[in-house]
């Protein structure tokens, strides 16, 4: 409770305000419109006040400092929390945007070229602890958890079917409409078929899978070894004698490297469907007559080539998710922020190492 006096002074009337028991933060808003109620010169008398927390000594504090208020009867304990809120009261440091010149676009430039050399040797180090828990595994095949292999397989594979297949099939359809749209400037609709055929099988199965299982599964692997490691489970693991690249990263990486070829296969299927019905419909080419023609153009070199490229995606894929989630660390908004990171690495390398293998069969004249 608090009670307001009057006093004279040399300049007028006054006020005192005395404090009996608690200033805490449940009387505050109280408090305060009392105070803001007196006339000044005010005096504080904490004489009879039993407990103050810093809410309260803000309230005072604020007044000694706003309206020259003058406080008496303060123990030390309430003088020492009264100085101890003066020492925050200190105006915010806005720090102001740095200009951007050129030496500014430098800086950020080295920043990133540092932070992609860091992350490169990070990931290459990642994978050789895979290797050796693959070298681990061979020697010790009773610690090759097939069941958690056998599950991923559920997850990459069977429950991405769906989607792999509904892009595929559109993917077919545009790639068939937009080409003989081309070719029929040039009254060469027919070869259509052969646009289709060769990019799709060659191509395009193969990398826009592979660009969804990294926007799906990668971006999953992340997100699920983040959680771990913010909710302690690999650090339990590591305690009880578990490996966690074991038991963790290469099941996921086993069901990504070996059900990529077969979603790439499904998704050139889907592929070839979506043109072929395209060309039935648009172009009036009968069904058999487009796939004879599938069968005459298409290389058995372009089957291998996307074959090929698929199991090494998926590796690539799997490793940059399971290598960003086990970076976690601190709180929840680092997950997303490594989730993210899995996706855009895992693009970025399997779209490298197309152009790399598109280079390499065409020394080796697959073409």
């Amino acid at each position: 409770m608090a009670e307001v006096t009057e006093h004279d002074t040399e300049h007028g009337r006054g006020s005192i305000y005395r404090v009996a028991g608690t200033l805490n933060i449940a009387r505050a808003a109280t408090t305060q419109r009392e105070i803001d109620a007196l006339s000044d010169p005010l005096t504080i008398d904490l004489t009879d006040i039993n407990r103050m927390d810093t809410v309260g000594a803000w309230i005072v504090y604020r007044t000694v400092r706003d309206r020259g208020a003058k406080v008496i009867g303060a123990s030390r304990d309430e003088v020492s929390l009264l100085q101890q809120v003066g020492e925050f009261d200190k105006p915010a440091r806005v720090v102001p945007d740095e200009p951007h010149n050129f030496l500014a676009g430098l800086r950020e430039l080295g920043e990133w070229v540092a932070e992609t050399g860091t992350t490169l040797i990070g990931l290459l180090g990642f994978f050789g602890a895979t290797l050796i828990g693959f070298a681990n595994i061979i020697r010790r095949p009773r610690r090759f958890r097939l069941n958690a292999v056998v599950q991923r397989f559920d997850v990459v594979g069977v429950r991405a079917l769906g989607i792999i297949a509904l892009m595929s099939f559109l993917i077919g359809i545009v790639i068939a409409q937009q080409g003989s749209v081309q070719l029929a400037q040039f009254g060469a609709e027919v070869y259509t078929v052969n646009l289709v055929g060769r990019i799709t099988v060659r191509e395009l199965g193969t990398l826009m899978t592979a660009i969804m299982v990294a926007g799906r599964s990668g971006s999953a692997f992340a997100a699920q070894l983040g959680t771990m490691k913010i909710t302690e489970e690999i650090d339990a693991m590591r305690t009880i004698g578990v490996s966690p690249i074991e038991a963790l990263v290469i099941p996921r990486m086993i069901a990504a490297i070996i059900m990529m070829p077969l979603l790439a296969f499904w998704s050139m299927l889907m592929s070839l469907l979506g043109g072929g019905i395209f060309v039935w419909l648009s172009l009036s080419m009968p069904p058999l007559t487009y796939i004879q023609q599938l069968h005459d153009v298409i290389p058995l070199t372009d089957m291998w080539v996307g074959i090929i490229k698929a199991p090494v995606f998926g590796f690539i894929i799997a490793l940059a998710g399971c290598f960003q989630g086990m970076l976690v660390k601190g709180n929840s908004e680092e997950v997303g922020t490594r989730t993210t990171n899995a996706v855009v690495q895992s693009i970025f390398l399997v779209i490298v190492l197309d152009a790399v293998f598109a280079v390499f069969f065409s020394s080796i004249g697959w073409v």
